[in-house]
C-alpha cells in the first residue's frame, strides 16, 4: 500500500519512487508534463486544514528533477486539493520556472475575479473542478456555471476530475461548458466492463465532439492488470488514435493515494505503445499542449 491513516484517519499519502528507471524513450525537445503536482513544502506553503489527505513534501525541484530525468521541458501544475484555493506554492513555482510551467487553480464561485486575473498573468491556463466524493462535495451546476464565468474571459480550459459512470452523467455538462473542456485521467474508468464498455464509449463520444480534451495520464489509477497497464494503455491507443489532436499525456506525479506507487521512468516508455509514430507523439507531447495552455515559441 502506499498510504497509511493518521490517528485522526486521514490518509497519509507516500512519496513517490525515489529511483526510477531511467526511460529509453527519447522525448521530442519542449515535451509537456501535462498533469503534475507540488506539494509544499509544508513548512513554506501550510496544507489545508480541511485537506482531506496528507501528501508528502515535494517541491518545485523535486518536480523539476524528476523532469530533468524523464526528458520533460515543460509542465502543467495542477493545484492541489491539499492546498485548496490558496495557490501560493503554484504562484512560487510559476515564478521559478523561466516559462516552462503552467498551472490550474481551484476556484470557488466566490472567488474575487481581481483574483483570476492574477492567476492568469502568473501563468494558470485551467480551472478544476473535483467530481471524486474522497476529494470532497462535487460542485453544484449553478457553481460550475458560475466558476466557468470567472475563467471565460481568459480562455481557460475547464478541467473535469471524474472516475466512474460521472462521464456518462456529466457528458451534456461537459459538453456544454463553453470552453475547452479537459478529462482528466482517462475518466477514471471502470475497465471491468471493457473497452466497449459504457463509460468508455461515453469518453469516446465525448472526445470526438470536438471541444473536449482528454489527459492519457495515471494508468495505475484504472488498470486492472497492474504494471506495465496493458488494459489501461490499449484504452490510452484507443483514444490517441481517435483524436490524435487533443490528447495530453501527464505523468500525475507525484502520484498521490495511488493503490501502488508506479515507475515514472515505465511510465514514460509506454508513450511508444500509446503513439507508436513520431508525428503522433509530438502532437501529444509538444504541440497539443502548447495550443491549449499557450506556451510561447516553437519547437526545437
Amino acid at each position: 500500500m502506499t498510504s497509511h491513516h493518521t490517528p485522526r484517519g486521514r490518509p497519509v499519502a507516500a512519496p513517490p519512487d525515489p529511483d526510477p528507471t531511467p526511460p529509453g524513450l527519447r522525448l521530442p525537445p519542449l515535451s509537456c508534463d501535462a498533469h503534475c503536482h507540488i506539494f509544499g513544502p509544508g513548512d513554506l506553503f501550510p496544507y489545508a486544514e480541511d485537506r482531506a489527505y496528507d501528501p508528502p513534501d515535494v517541491s518545485e525541484a523535486d518536480l523539476r528533477a524528476r523532469h530533468d530525468l524523464l526528458g520533460l521541458e515543460r509542465a502543467l501544475i495542477v493545484q492541489s486539493a491539499a492546498h485548496g484555493t490558496d495557490h501560493a506554492a503554484l504562484l512560487d513555482a510559476l515564478r521559478n520556472g523561466g516559462g516552462r510551467y503552467r498551472g490550474v487553480a481551484l476556484l470557488t464561485p466566490d472567488t474575487p475575479p481581481h483574483q483570476v486575473a492574477e492567476l492568469h498573468e502568473a501563468g494558470v491556463r485551467g480551472v478544476r473542478l473535483q467530481f471524486l466524493p474522497h476529494l470532497g462535495a462535487a460542485p453544484a451546476p449553478e457553481a460550475i456555471r458560475a466558476v466557468a464565468g470567472l475563467v471565460r474571459p481568459y480562455g481557460w480550459h475547464v478541467a473535469f476530475h471524474v472516475a466512474g459512470d460521472a462521464v456518462i452523467e456529466l457528458a451534456d455538462t461537459i459538453r456544454g461548458i463553453g470552453l475547452p473542456a479537459v478529462i482528466d485521467h482517462m475518466a477514471r474508468v471502470d475497465l471491468r466492463a471493457g473497452l466497449d464498455g459504457p463509460q468508455v464509449t461515453a469518453l469516446r463520444h465525448l472526445l470526438g465532439s470536438g471541444g473536449v480534451w482528454v489527459k492519457l495520464s495515471a494508468p495505475e489509477r484504472i488498470s486492472r492488470t497492474g504494471p506495465p497497464y496493458e488494459d489501461a494503455i490499449g484504452l490510452a491507443r484507443l483514444l490517441a488514435a481517435d483524436a490524435p489532436e487533443r490528447v495530453l499525456w501527464g505523468t500525475d506525479f507525484p502520484h498521490p493515494n495511488v493503490p501502488r506507487m508506479p515507475d515514472d521512468g515505465l511510465l514514460v516508455d509506454l508513450i511508444e505503445r500509446i503513439a507508436p509514430e513520431e508525428k503522433a507523439r509530438r502532437l501529444m507531447l509538444v504541440d497539443n499542449p502548447a495550443a491549449l495552455l499557450d506556451f510561447p515559441g516553437e519547437a526545437r
